[in-house]
Order: structure tokens, then C-alpha cells, then sequence
């Protein structure tokens, strides 16, 4: 069983993942790069070596094929099965690693990278993200859910087929917190969203807005941690990504594509990751907190200053990032 742990100083918990040991790649740095033309278990006909799915979308009623599958993860970090069993020893806090680890095969192409679907697979996509926490809220150990992508081996990918993840957790992690308190803050003093102020005063300023349609603003933050980084974030004020209406997934769908396209255009395919950022359960009616998407491509190292300091350096300055890619035929 996994066990969960809390840093008795700054209060972050750790997840000791015990069962991932069992991992072929692990500590194998090499080994860990996705080989092209080896056996992958998420295309068609390899169902079986997966777990079973828990969500499948398939293009109609009657099909036998699917467009999407959802599967439990096959070397989860938390497991579902089992009680929290809240723990002291001595001055220090842990619980069972208890949660759910999901995986979500885009497509049943093998080939075909995110960026490369069309906004009707992505949109599905982003459903599926939207059905499953909608799921995994009713489980009342779970108290947040982070779904995240990895693309690429230097992002954290060790498969080649297109997939995304979700985690749900029993804690709200302690960087989700550290936003939700910042937000709060704000409207404690303005009595408005830092976010919707964000995307009213980027709308107006112009100079790092990469993209928006009707419903999306995307943008390169004013403070990015990382080159490049770029923030898709709804025009309307919604605190848990999963009261999403599905003409808003469609819009959203349409966003993201972009996003990964002028990204993988500009800087060559590069390896990224992004992360959705939602309201923990039981807080969706926030009205100082707003989801949204931030994307990081990898192109830089964090190394002893950021650890030691949690000061980033980025060499780009987000308004010229965002000027190149606003500027980008795609």
C-alpha cells in the first residue's frame, strides 16, 4: 500500500509509492525513452493488457471500435482500495496512500500527437477529464483531482501514444492551496477574481495575448516560471473546471489546439507538460478562484538556485514569447 507523508515544516505530503517500484523503467534513466516500434499497450487490439476501462467513448452507440478509453493506471501512485487510517508518529502525520490513477488514451491512433487532433477529439477529451471528476467527486476520501498531461521523455512521458492523466487525491496539494489563498487574498482586498482581472486587464494591454475566441483568452503569464509558458484561461468567471457547459469544452477544445500548435511550430514538437488547475471539491462555488490551463514546455533545467531559492529564471520575456506566437501561421 502506498502511504502518504507530511513535511512537518512547510506542510507538503509526499507520496511513498511503493507499488511503482515494481516498474520496469524506474531509476533507468534510458530505458525510460519511449522506443519507436515497440509494443504499446493502448492501441486497438491490445485492450487486455491494460486494466479494465472505466470510461469508453465509442463514435457511435452500436460501434465495436472506441475513440477514447479511460483505464486505471497499471502502476498507480495511490490506490483506490481501502480506508485513509489517519496516523501520528511522534510529531509526524501520514495516512494510506489511498486515491485513483487514471489514464486517458486520447485515441486509438498511435501516431498522432495531441496537438494533431482535430477540435472534435480534443473536445472529447476534455469531456472525458470533465465525466471522470464528476465520478470521483461522489467518493467522499477524494478531495481534488489533478489532470495533467506529460508529452515527451524529457517531460516525464515513458509512452509514445498520446494519453493524459488524472490523480485524485485525499489532500489538496499544498501548491493548489498556496493559489487558493493567494486568490482569496485578492478578493479579500478587491472584492474581485485576480483571474478575471487578469483577463480583463490582458484583453486590454494586448502585448502577451497569443490567442482568443469567444470564450478563451491565451496568454503568456506576466510572471512565467519557464520560456514560453502559456496560460489558456476562460473569459467567464467558473471555479471547478467540471461545470464546464459542453459549448465551453468545444471552445476550449479549440484553445488548447491552438496553443500546442503554435508551440510545437514555433520551438519544434518540444516536450511539455500541462496542468489543469480547478477548484477542490466542495469549493466549485468559489468566487475567487477561477480554473484554468497552464502549459510549460520543457526547454530549460530547474537546478540548485530554483530548489534552494523556489526563485525561477527565465531567459524569455513572456511579451516576446507571446509576440512570436501570436504572430505564428499555424
Amino acid at each position: 500500500m502506498p502511504e502518504l507523508r507530511k513535511d512537518p515544516i512547510v506542510g507538503r505530503w509526499v507520496i511513498i509509492a511503493t507499488e511503482r517500484a515494481k516498474r520496469p523503467v524506474e531509476y533507468a534513466r534510458d530505458a525510460s525513452q519511449p522506443r519507436p516500434g515497440a509494443f504499446c499497450p493502448f492501441c486497438p487490439g491490445n485492450e487486455d493488457k491494460t486494466p479494465h476501462e472505466v470510461l469508453v467513448y465509442r463514435p457511435s452507440p452500436t460501434a465495436r471500435d472506441w475513440a477514447l478509453r479511460v483505464v486505471p493506471n497499471k502502476f498507480p501512485v495511490l490506490k483506490i482500495e481501502g480506508d485513509l487510517d489517519r496516523r501520528g508518529e511522534g510529531l509526524y502525520d501520514g495516512m494510506n496512500g489511498v486515491g485513483a490513477h487514471e489514464v486517458i488514451i486520447e485515441t486509438p491512433a498511435h501516431d498522432r500527437q495531441f496537438a494533431d487532433l482535430d477540435d472534435g477529439a480534443i473536445e472529447m477529451v476534455l469531456s472525458a477529464w470533465r465525466d471522470r471528476i464528476v465520478d470521483l467527486r461522489r467518493d467522499t476520501r477524494f478531495r481534488y483531482v489533478m489532470v495533467f498531461k506529460n508529452h515527451g521523455a524529457a517531460a516525464g512521458a515513458t509512452l509514445e501514444h498520446t494519453h493524459s492523466q488524472l490523480i485524485a487525491l485525499p489532500i489538496v496539494p499544498i501548491a493548489v492551496a498556496a493559489e487558493m489563498t493567494g486568490a482569496q487574498r485578492y478578493w479579500e482586498f478587491k472584492e474581485r477574481c485576480v483571474f478575471c482581472d487578469i483577463v480583463r486587464q490582458e484583453l486590454d494591454d494586448g502585448r502577451r495575448v497569443i490567442f482568443e475566441n469567444g470564450g478563451f483568452v491565451v496568454a503568456a503569464p506576466y510572471a512565467p516560471k519557464f520560456p514560453f509558458e502559456t496560460w489558456i484561461l476562460p473569459k467567464t468567471h467558473r471555479a471547478a473546471y467540471e461545470e464546464a457547459h459542453q459549448r465551453e469544452l468545444g471552445q476550449l477544445a479549440g484553445a488548447l489546439r491552438t496553443a500546442l500548435r503554435k508551440l510545437s511550430v514555433a520551438l519544434d514538437r518540444p516536450p511539455y507538460n500541462f496542468i489543469l488547475h480547478t477548484a477542490p471539491f466542495g469549493q466549485g462555488d468559489s468566487l475567487h478562484y477561477h480554473w484554468h490551463i497552464e502549459i510549460m514546455p520543457t526547454l530549460t533545467k530547474v537546478a540548485g538556485f530554483e530548489w534552494g531559492s523556489g526563485f525561477y529564471i527565465n531567459p524569455t520575456p513572456p511579451e516576446d514569447a507571446a509576440k512570436f506566437l501570436r504572430d505564428l501561421s499555424i
